[in-house]
């Protein structure tokens, strides 16, 4: 990764160890450019700040950080700060695993109280545009749309759709069986549509792209071994462009869609809430924010009195 302009001034520890976690950050999570760069922004002014103190990065204490904020809180949003002390815990923790301090300066840092933001959700046709939008002549495009159905049909976590394995597929009962976070498991029916795209993916696409070597996975790239999340949160932003979606889409972009669609349709929110896998029901409620917002909207433009 490129050293920018404002770290040419920072010591050469602190410059190599920004540069080293950027780079773990990514390769291990496949962080995009924007938000590379904002960890490095935040990171750069507080190792700046540091060195005015005669300090370092790694010989900082709670009281050293706490200082920092109150020198930035004045001059910045809430969300700004809230930002700032996620990259500072972030890096800390990184540096906690990899044994390069002995404790978290961060650990008692309070983030600011934010009011939740609405999750982006795409709408019905834009669904179907991404879910149109792989090659169905290529044993790949047919994997990436049967991946694309079942993450939406089921509303699933990337990282619960890599982890499905064969077994816990049934075709037959048009069920999946799937491992949430803390290994909490739960089935999900799967719909018609995702049924038959992934019976299809089973008998034509993946014995195709294995070419006889075995997993227990079961979406397989042609490595041999299990789709990333990384690799297919690559695919989705990929596809998204080729379908002509220019809003912004995270990982999450179909498991919103899902959640706001099937409470747009009239779906109870305690279902909603055990097909997401969500362990409080407030965490699943932020959907129907979703769901009411979009109701305002259609109000408005079709009410004659909106």
């Amino acid at each position: 990764m490129n050293t920018s302009k404002s770290e040419r001034t920072l010591s050469p520890e602190d410059a190599l160890e920004l540069d080293t976690f950027i780079d773990h950050l990514w390769l291990e999570d496949g962080l995009s450019k924007n938000t590379l760069e904002s960890y490095r922004l935040d990171l750069t002014s507080f190792a700046l700040w540091l060195s005015q103190q005669n300090k370092q990065l790694l010989t900082v204490d709670q009281a050293d950080i706490q200082q920092y904020l109150a020198v930035k809180f004045p001059q910045s949003k809430p969300r700004s700060i809230g930002r700032l002390i996620a990259s500072l815990r972030r890096f800390y923790r990184y540096c906690l695993r990899d044994n390069k301090i002995g404790l978290d300066p961060t650990i008692q840092i309070q983030s600011p109280k934010l009011p939740r933001s609405l999750p982006k959700s795409l709408n019905e046709d834009e669904v179907v545009s991404l879910l149109n939008a792989p090659n169905l002549n290529e044993s790949a495009g047919l994997r990436d749309r049967a991946m694309l159905e079942l993450l939406y049909a089921c509303g699933l976590r990337v990282s619960e759709l890599v982890s499905v394995k064969v077994t816990e597929v049934s075709v037959n009962d048009g069920v999946v069986r799937i491992t949430g976070k803390g290994s909490k498991t739960r089935l999900v029916p799967m719909g018609e549509e995702a049924v038959d795209w992934i019976s299809r993916y089973l008998s034509e696409a993946r014995p195709a792209i294995l070419q006889k070597r075995l997993c227990d996975a079961l979406f397989v790239t042609n490595r041999g071994g299990a789709m990333t999340r990384q690799a297919f949160w690559y695919l989705i932003k990929r596809y998204a462009l080729l379908a002509g979606i220019t809003k912004h889409m995270s990982p999450h972009g179909l498991r919103h869609a899902f959640a706001t669609h099937l409470l747009n349709h009239g779906a109870d929110l305690r279902v909603v809430q055990m097909l997401l896998g969500h362990s409080d029901i407030s965490t699943t409620q932020i959907y129907t924010h979703v769901a009411r917002e979009r109701l305002k909207q259609l109000h408005s433009m079709h009410h004659p009195r909106g």
